[in-house]
């Protein structure tokens, strides 16, 4: 058996010969699939978790080649690139930035399965601050596989490769055509056809990515031989079909390389001056197109970003994009011209009057839950451009983030222009989080970290490689606590938080006589105090932008300080949730508006005040009226039917919780919002669950699993298990997902910072786990989860997920004053059935709503409807494999 990498037609004429004889079998081998390629890469590694952008980065390099991807790890090993961190040591909270790499990993879903073995030492593998695996050379064996296939085309077809090579592994075919001004279009297409008939290209399409299982596709090593023999053998047919093939190259716009380090080595090979000319024009095309889609509008994804920094221009007319001013820099003289022109935003005025056609539009304001979905079902069904309504078109976010985006970063980066790199890693990050990866955004504002250099720990010694106004330094702030609190860092999330406030010059308090203090001053001197708007448009947009930031800080703080039980904790959350308002009042903008109201709806829900939660709601649902005309104003829409929707649920409405959540998810998948979408089918599934609609529950399950399965997102795989344990336990054996899977994924994820921040979660989790064991009488590891339930039911609250855990702790509780007298229970004390029966009686009869009144914490007993529907659905006998 010989084994070879070396194209067939190179061979000698003996050697090709035997190959076309009936003595010798050429058996093309498949490549790996990406998750096999992933699984490889750990193993060379020895590491149970790679990052994303390794992840992304063996990918490119090696489409799916073993021998490629071994020799591309060993590289990684001696450059000694990568970072290795022990997996098993206990996650602590940490309270730098520059040390959250391995968190990040961490609380991302591992690549590979980690053995159960427990003497076994487990690790995951990081990149190093500053390494930019892009421009990182490919080894000297792999380039000279690379360097000799690319001599095998053409000196026409050399050149095309070698200036897609600069654009990325994805490219447009304008982009190109802008690198190659003296090429025609026939020309081009009569190129690009001859290198995707070889396979060295192909049109992209998500269908062509690699599939999850292996299928035998011959080797990317061979695809240039064959191509050529057909080249010598045949034409390429007749006139009528290249003028099909034309209409379809002509309608086709994005390109992906289809042979492994074919794009790498090409790179390599410009010479450095030639190689930064050319990543420059890259960077002037592109930068027109970094903004958000055409059905979104348009728009930066920082809102207002481009007017929030015209205003750092010198009064010389400069901007601070102009640090190659002095040496003729294109880029920086085109982006100052180009922001300086008139934003898509521009709707958004202070304090302006609708339009005629808007106000028309609407006219009606809904009262009631009833009249809102009906306003909903027909302005949907009204949609129409002429009406300046929401049209149905897909969002395309996510592909100028991949196409243009992030590219135009590494652009800005290979040429030096690291202000230009700074605004469009922000740009990124804000991408990266709208579409809900939590992960790649941590990745952009880490490289952004790079970009600006160390701080000192001295104030009067700071000092960044780049200056940057106030305003992103704060946008900076920002998402980093945005992504902070997705990750689980609580502590340094709310740093950063006030840190962007501070910046914003709106500063959050820190101890209980400011909190009281400010408080004063946001219910009765901010409603005197409101500045009018400047007359120039600029200016607006520069505070619209500052108000954002200010709202998007203000929102982070309550949701934070939200998931701590505790009196301090409420009293920060009650201000935070009062000045977010008063910002969004500030704002003037509905879909704002209407989104504050649906926080604080959730807020005031949480804390078990019905009365301010439904007038919460009832708010928002008279301010919606206006919300069809951006998309800020739709997702708003989505939010406020998803409160609806659970509002509905709580109070037992059933029907009406289930239409309002398939609205909701009907416009949540038209906005590409997967955050949202999964939290509108948690509340489905709790809705369907206990209308015993156990088929809609497996849909809704089944649909919930496609969305995040792919994803690495930890918390929202932890709701998915836990309403699998649901079903599993009252389902009638319905089943979505085993329940070894379930325990398996606890098990391993349990003490990771995201769930062990997330009480409300995992007392569900605990709970439910303890009632599965209790159905078999494994009494002892019944105790064992719910000792860890008892300890997570103090830090919870009424929100969706505490509310589910709340009466799966109370099964538990019953449970356990049933069986308590047979003696079944090895580690919990006697004195305990008294305890628990007493306070089982209070928690069935009354909710503790902690209020403020003059600084002393009065709590109020009170009945909580939802609490105890939730609870008579359960104990009602609907439950045949419940244990009692």
């Amino acid at each position: 058996m010989v084994m070879t990498l070396t194209p067939t037609f190179t061979l000698c004429g003996w050697a090709q010969h035997f190959l076309q004889s009936s003595q010798a079998i050429l058996v093309p081998i498949s490549k790996l699939a990406a998750t096999s390629l992933l699984r490889m890469a750990c193993w060379e590694l020895g590491v149970v978790s790679i990052p994303q952008e390794l992840q992304i980065y063996l990918h490119h390099r090696c489409f799916g080649n073993p021998l490629y991807c071994e020799v591309l790890c060993q590289d990684l090993l001696s450059k000694d690139i990568l970072l290795f961190h022990d997996l098993q040591k206990e996650e602590e909270e940490n309270s730098k930035w520059e040390t959250l790499s391995a968190s990040a990993v961490k609380s991302s879903m591992y690549s590979i399965s980690p053995a159960s073995s427990e003497d076994q030492e487990l690790y995951v593998c990081t990149v190093k601050d500053g390494i930019n695996l892009d421009t990182v050379p490919l080894p000297p064996l792999l380039k000279e596989i690379a360097v000799n296939q690319l001599d095998q085309l053409s000196s026409e077809e050399q050149l095309l490769v070698k200036c897609a090579a600069i654009i990325g592994h994805s490219f447009r075919r304008d982009l190109l055509q802008h690198l190659l001004p003296c090429w025609d279009k026939n020309k081009l297409l009569q190129v690009l056809r001859a290198l995707v008939d070889i396979h060295v290209l192909h049109w992209f399409n998500k269908s062509q990515e690699l599939p999850a299982e292996p299928i035998l596709v011959p080797s990317s090593i061979h695809i240039i031989d064959q191509t050529k023999e057909k080249k010598k053998k045949s034409d390429f047919g007749s006139a009528s079909l290249r003028l099909q093939e034309e209409l379809f190259l002509l309608q086709t716009e994005v390109l992906e390389f289809g042979v492994p380090l074919l794009r790498e080595a090409a790179w390599e090979l410009w010479p450095k001056e030639q190689q930064i000319a050319l990543h420059l024009e890259c960077a002037c095309f592109l930068q027109d197109l970094a903004c958000r889609c055409g059905s979104c509008h348009g728009g930066d994804f920082v809102l207002f970003h481009r007017f929030a920094i015209c205003s750092t221009k010198s009064s010389s007319g400069t901007t601070r994009f102009c640090t190659y001013k002095d040496t003729g820099s294109v880029l920086s003289q085109v982006i100052t011209d180009k922001l300086q022109l008139p934003s898509p935003q521009e709707s958004f005025q202070f304090q302006t009057k609708p339009s005629r056609s808007q106000e028309a539009f609407s006219s009606e304001h809904c009262r009631t839950e009833e009249e809102f979905l009906n306003q909903v079902n027909r302005k949907l069904a009204q949609t129409s451009p002429k009406k300046d309504l929401l049209t149905t078109k897909p969002c395309h976010c996510e592909e100028i983030l991949k196409l243009v985006l992030s590219p135009l970063t590494q652009h800005c980066m290979v040429i030096g222009e690291t202000n230009c790199a700074f605004y469009y890693l922000l740009e990124a990050a804000a991408a990266s989080l709208d579409l809900s990866d939590n992960y790649m955004a941590f990745s952009y504002l880490r490289k952004a970290s790079s970009v600006l250099g160390q701080a000192s720990a001295f104030s009067f010694l700071k000092k960044r490689k780049v200056k940057i106004c106030q305003f992103e330094e704060a946008t900076f702030c920002c998402l980093r606590s945005e992504v902070c609190f997705n990750m689980g860092q609580i502590t340094l999330a709310k740093k950063l938080a006030r840190q962007a406030l501070q910046l914003l010059k709106r500063s959050f308090p820190s101890t209980w006589f400011g909190v009281l203090f400010q408080t004063f001053l946001e219910k009765y001197w901010h409603s005197c105090s409101l500045i009018q708007p400047p007359d120039n448009p600029s200016e607006n947009k520069k505070k619209l932008a500052v108000l954002q930031q200010r709202v998007h800080a203000l929102s982070l703080l309550w949701q934070l300080y939200n998931l701590e039980a505790t009196a301090n904790s409420h009293r920060f959350a009650c201000l935070a949730t009062l000045m977010q308002k008063n910002s969004a009042e500030e704002f003037a903008n509905e879909a704002q508006v209407v989104s504050t109201y649906v926080d604080l709806s959730q807020f005031s829900q949480s804390m078990g005040d019905r009365d301010k939660w439904l007038h919460c709601e009832q708010m928002a649902i008279q301010k919606s009226s206006l919300c069809w005309f951006s998309r800020e104003g739709l997702l708003a829409t989505a939010q406020l039917m998803q409160a609806l929707a659970y509002t509905k649920l709580c109070l037992g409405h059933l029907d009406f919780s289930i239409k309002l959540g398939f609205q909701a998810l009907e416009i949540c998948r038209h906005l590409k919002k997967p955050a949202l979408e999964n939290l509108v089918l948690s509340v489905l599934f709790r809705s369907a669950f206990l209308e015993k609609k156990f088929d809609l529950c497996v849909h809704v399950l089944e649909s919930q699993w496609a969305l995040i399965s792919q994803g690495h997102d930890v918390l929202s795989l932890a709701c998915f298990y836990s309403a699998c344990l649901d079903l599993l336990l009252y389902g009638k054996g319905l089943l979505c997902r085993p329940f070894g899977e379930c325990l398996h994924f606890i098990q391993h994820y349990e003490h990771s910072c995201v769930l062990t921040s997330q009480s409300n979660v995992m007392l569900g989790v605990h709970s439910s786990l303890a009632m599965w064991f209790a159905q078999d009488s494994q009494w002892d590891l019944f105790e064992h989860h719910f000792s860890k339930a008892c300890q997570l039911v103090k830090r919870t609250n009424a929100s969706l997920f505490g509310s589910h855990g709340f009466v799966r702790f109370l099964e538990c509780h019953v449970l356990m004053l049933q069986k308590m007298p047979a003696g079944v229970f090895m580690h919990i004390p006697p004195e305990t059935y008294s305890q628990a029966l007493k306070d089982l009686t209070e928690w069935l009869m009354s909710r503790r709503i902690k209020k403020q009144k003059k600084l002393k914490n009065v709590y109020v007993k009170k009945k909580s409807e939802g609490i105890m529907i939730l609870l008579l659905h359960i104990t009602q006998g609907n439950a045949p494999n419940s244990p009692f």
